[in-house]
């Protein structure tokens, strides 16, 4: 083949620092907008953005030409930034240091869509601790709680 071709669908998953609400309403929705550009700007395509005030689920397309770690770090830092100055109030923003990265099938990718768009009648009943914890466990991961909400 001389032509390199990948589908490589992820569901990101990350929080802000402590958990902190930084996020009302229009930060999520000018935020979200902002991180599909910048994975339209990494050659990733975005599928869908979602979350609440203390956490986000980025879905999209892994660019075949981008390592996981370093498309995550570009969107945290980017996105951090660009929050921090919409205003003194947000000075202090920060995203959590670590993520979950779930694989998608694309037989499941409208399945993904809609968990990711519909985060805020999701969390009226879960809350992000027992969210995380049935998506690591799904995905077969181990983990330990001692360091899993840092």
């Amino acid at each position: 083949m001389s032509q390199s071709l990948a589908t490589i669908i992820v569901h990101l998953v990350f929080a802000t620092k402590n958990r902190r609400p930084f996020m009302s309403a229009e930060l999520r929705c000018r935020t979200h907008s902002f991180m599909g550009g910048i994975l339209r700007n990494m050659d990733c395509q975005p599928l869908s953005v979602g979350g609440v005030e203390d956490h986000v689920h980025v879905l999209f397309s892994l660019s075949k030409n981008l390592a996981l770690k370093d498309a995550v770090n570009r969107l945290k830092s980017s996105s951090s930034g660009w929050i921090k100055d919409l205003g003194p109030e947000l000075r202090e923003f920060q995203w959590q240091g670590g993520y979950g990265a779930f694989s998608v099938s694309s037989s499941l990718l409208e399945r993904a869509r809609a968990y990711v768009n519909n985060q805020e009648e999701h969390h009226r009943k879960v809350t992000y601790r027992g969210e995380l914890r049935s998506l690591l466990k799904l995905h077969g991961l181990e983990f330990d709680e001692r360091y899993l909400w840092k």
